[in-house]
């Protein structure tokens, strides 16, 4: 297998790895007769932080992209990324938050079959907003993924000041980014529960329209443009922004 297969299949096992435990966490948390039912919003943050660590670990062939808005806010900010790598992040990323989800759904299939309420479900497969104003939400999916991927390529210039490696955050360590996850769902997940990641919102949103789920309702596709379009335009802004304010050592 040549380099850009092997950066394909990173991905993909990084990006399934993410979304499968971060949908689990969903699932564990807002399904009825889960162990884990009803342990709020804050568990919600933690296993998403925990998904993010598992999925930066296994992908360190790739540099753990993991995340359109990753991806494209580092070819703003100058790395060397040509078109075809490029492409082939953006394909694997959202193959592997396809195949998380379906896994998540293996696993929890009883749950779903046994849960009334389709808004649940479709929760724990994409983000939704608390209060749908479409504008808003935007704003707030530009800030939160400006603020992930702004700080992810600072640390990744710290490690790797000429971005050199291939995704240019091989020596980033998965820790840092599962900490910024965890704060960033905290302080600005509340509103449009924090996609930050076009593929982790779209591949499960895919999913869920796909899979034969017991009373699943609608996928919310007049919505779905928010977390794909907010964190594209929020982690271009956060590349452009590190071009004059994270200089490179």
């Amino acid at each position: 297998m040549d380099n850009l297969g092997l950066i394909f299949l990173s991905e993909v096992v990084g990006t399934a790895l993410l979304t499968l435990l971060g949908c689990g966490v969903v699932a564990n948390v807002v399904l009825g007769k889960n162990k884990g039912f009803g342990g709020g919003f804050l568990m919600i943050n933690f296993g998403w932080g925990l998904a993010v660590f598992a999925g930066v670990t296994a992908a360190y062939y790739s540099g753990a992209h993991l995340n359109p808005a990753v991806t494209l806010g580092l070819v703003a900010s100058g790395a060397d990324l040509s078109v075809t790598e490029v492409f082939v992040y953006l394909g694997a990323e959202l193959l592997g938050a396809f195949i998380g989800a379906v896994l998540c759904w293996v696993a929890y299939k009883q749950h779903f079959d046994a849960e009334e309420d389709p808004a649940s479900k479709l929760g724990v497969f994409s983000t939704g907003p608390a209060i749908r104003s479409y504008g808003w939400n935007f704003i707030t999916e530009v800030i939160g993924t400006f603020v992930l991927v702004f700080v992810v390529i600072g640390f990744g210039r710290v490690g790797d000041p000429d971005l050199s490696t291939p995704a240019g955050l091989a020596a980033l360590g998965a820790l840092p980014v599962a900490l910024l996850v965890v704060g960033i769902g905290a302080s600005l997940g509340g509103p449009t529960g924090y996609a930050i990641n076009p593929a982790r919102d779209l591949g499960p949103r895919i999913a869920h329209a796909i899979l034969p789920i017991r009373g699943k309702g609608t996928s919310d596709w007049a919505y779905s443009w928010v977390p794909i379009a907010g964190p594209i335009v929020g982690g271009v802004l956060a590349g452009l922004a590190s071009i004059p304010l994270l200089p490179l050592l």
